[in-house]
């Protein structure tokens, strides 16, 4: 069994960040932060392929994907946990090949989703909610209100980053599945307008949630340790 890849997203940004890359490293998890761990990387501007093939040279033979979305339903609120079971990403043309193995079948790795979901804690932690559709936007900016009413007639959640780590992914043969932490509630979900300090604020409570998940998931999954 190789070694667990944890790759982490805005929330390890936070005053919590540090904690939620320990916590995983003592595990004996491979961290990668998504975005850069120096110098922050827009989404649309992450090299998904060069973080990926560093983590199959540590030894990784599954990842999972950590990523801070924003909620396109009303009852899926903020400090959710979901754990997609497909997506949408219409703008997200990656692949890793010019030649013909580029008509790839893109998807979520089944049996790992399943180990994830079976391994997560049932107390202690928020919910992992099982399936839902992820819609990836380009980014960087946040969605206007009629896009959002757009993405919600067929998705759960909206990022800016997920389906295209799930493409690479599958190309580089890395099993992948995705948890998703609702930041905020998308562009005109929500009674208030949306503010990046609002988002930002939730982001540290929601950092806190994520630690302690993590505490009792890792020991749970293959390829880390106790």
């Amino acid at each position: 069994m190789g070694r667990l890849a944890i790759i982490l997203g805005s929330s390890a940004y936070g005053a919590r960040g540090e904690a939620i890359v320990a916590a995983a490293a003592e595990r004996g998890a491979v961290i990668s932060q998504r975005h850069n761990g120096s110098v922050y990387e827009l989404p649309h501007h992450i090299d998904h392929a060069a973080n990926l093939r560093s983590l199959i040279e540590a030894g990784c033979d599954r990842a999972i994907g950590f990523s801070s979305v924003g909620s396109l339903k009303e009852k899926l609120g903020v400090g959710s946990f979901i754990c997609p079971d497909d997506f949408i990403a219409l703008q997200a043309n990656d692949s890793i090949f010019e030649d013909a193995r580029g008509h790839s079948v893109p998807g979520f790795d089944r049996d790992w989703r399943a180990e994830i979901l079976s391994a997560w804690p049932q107390e202690g932690t928020p919910e992992l909610r099982d399936g839902g559709v992820y819609w990836q936007t380009r980014g960087p900016r946040f969605e206007t209100p009629a896009e959002v009413r757009l993405l919600a007639a067929h998705a759960d959640v909206v990022g800016m980053t997920i389906a295209s780590e799930c493409i690479t992914a599958r190309e580089l043969g890395l099993p992948y599945a995705a948890i998703c932490v609702i930041d905020n509630l998308a562009n005109g979900i929500g009674p208030n307008p949306l503010t990046v300090e609002e988002l930002e604020g939730v982001r540290d409570v929601n950092a806190r949630l994520l630690l302690d998940a993590l505490a009792g998931l890792l020991p749970a999954l293959p390829g880390s340790t106790g």
